[in-house]
């Protein structure tokens, strides 16, 4: 039997959370929007800084030695975190937006013909509509979109199959919604989608830090995540692609690290996925990545998951029991984030009063606006938790929103 996890020891490694905001004590509940870094990755970075600071892969001093075996060692730690097979298939970006942009970029330049459908779901952030958009506009292609159903906004499996068309070539979509926590099926589609030879892309932003991930499992062409959301430094995030996938593909950027021999004209190119590499990187996001993943892994991903779960529900449940409160996402089985709105009472309201309350929430359009048009709403209210946050800190989120509500009724 393994052992329980001490959740509120577990506290004492962020700092930031032992503060006062507004005089009150901080309760961070805006865990969808960046996660807060343990002390073991400030001090990876830190370590990095004073001791290893050089460029990597181009010098053979010590310095640069020591830089790139931490850089590569670190991408074949995601390789892990994620089964990928090989650390080849990881290559790193700035954040998800980037990953996206560049298998739209790669993959879908040179693929992509008028009158090809690039299919999405309702619910995806605006990182994952904007540049499949800006692609169709170019290639000729069009986008398409699974419907989600209702407030709960869960995904309408019925039409699937439907929508599978043999005109399809890309399947992208998002594995939990961050602003409704639904949690989609993408194993599920993902094979329905290989069976007809669709590519496949999920979004893995708000479930890599959260949950066991196998991409093998999945059965996904490519994946993204962002260290920020996982524990990890801001500025970094993970492409992962299958193998036979990205060595197909052409450069994302041109300039320095990724090519073999330049001439005045012609130029030839590394492999995956050091082509898709230009310039120098962020060396120490993936250092400070390395050690999120780390940390994470020595509480266990499955057990995260369970009390992300446990604590949502229970913050649905306390919610649920309020007048005058619309909640949205799915009633059980959501991931650790919870958006509603107050009668009569705008989003950015709530998230201000909150933050009186030393909460800090978030409100707006979640970077989801064509979901909130498809909701009849502009904006909400989030609370998005990790596994630092403590049933006594949504109970302190519950009475602050019955004082918002008397201070709007008075």
């Amino acid at each position: 039997m393994t052992a329980a996890v001490d959740w509120l020891k577990l506290r004492a490694d962020f700092p930031i959370l032992n503060q006062l905001v507004h005089g009150k004590p901080l309760v961070y509940f805006d865990n969808a929007a960046t996660a807060q870094k343990p002390r073991a990755v400030v001090q990876a970075l830190v370590h990095y800084y004073e001791h290893d600071n050089a460029n990597v892969h181009r010098g053979i001093h010590e310095l640069s030695n020591r830089a790139t075996q931490a850089f590569e060692l670190a991408r074949a730690r995601t390789a892990r975190f994620i089964n990928a097979r090989h650390a080849e298939e990881i290559v790193w970006t700035r954040g998800t937006s980037e990953a996206i942009n560049l298998v739209a970029s790669s993959w879908g330049a040179k693929f992509l013909r008028p009158g090809d459908v690039i299919l999405l779901t309702e619910a995806e952030h605006h990182s994952n509509i904007v540049p499949w958009q800006l692609l169709a506009e170019k290639t000729g292609a069009k986008v398409a979109y699974l419907p989600v159903l209702g407030d709960e906004g869960i995904l309408d499996l019925s039409r699937v199959d439907a929508m599978l068309t043999s005109s399809v070539k890309l399947l992208s979509l998002v594995h939990i919604s961050n602003a409704l926590g639904v949690v989609n099926p993408v194993a599920e589609l993902c094979a329905k989608a290989r069976k007809l030879g669709i590519v496949t892309l999920v979004d893995g932003a708000q479930s890599a830090g959260h949950l066991p991930v196998d991409v093998q499992a999945i059965g996904c062409d490519f994946f993204a995540f962002s260290g920020h959301k996982i524990c990890g430094p801001t500025g970094i995030g993970v492409l992962y692609g299958r193998q036979e996938i990205l060595e197909q593909l052409p450069p994302y950027q041109g300039g320095g690290e990724m090519i073999l021999t330049v001439d005045y004209d012609k130029t030839t190119f590394k492999a995956a996925p050091h082509r898709f590499e230009a310039g120098t990187p962020n060396i120490a996001g993936p250092i400070g990545l390395h050690a999120a993943m780390d940390y994470l892994d020595a509480i266990g991903r499955d057990k995260i998951w369970q009390h992300d779960q446990a604590l949502a529900q229970y913050a649905y449940d306390q919610l649920a029991g309020l007048k005058d409160i619309r909640l949205f996402g799915p009633k059980t089985g959501r991931a650790g984030l919870i958006s509603f709105l107050l009668k009569d009472v705008h989003a950015h309201d709530v998230v201000t009063l909150a933050d009186q309350g030393g909460i800090a929430l978030r409100g707006g359009h979640h970077c989801t606006q064509p979901l909130m048009h498809k909701l009849g709403v502009e904006s909400t209210a989030r609370a998005s938790f990790y596994f630092y946050n403590t049933p006594a800190e949504v109970d302190h989120l519950v009475a602050v929103i019955r004082e918002i509500q008397k201070f709007f009724a008075a």
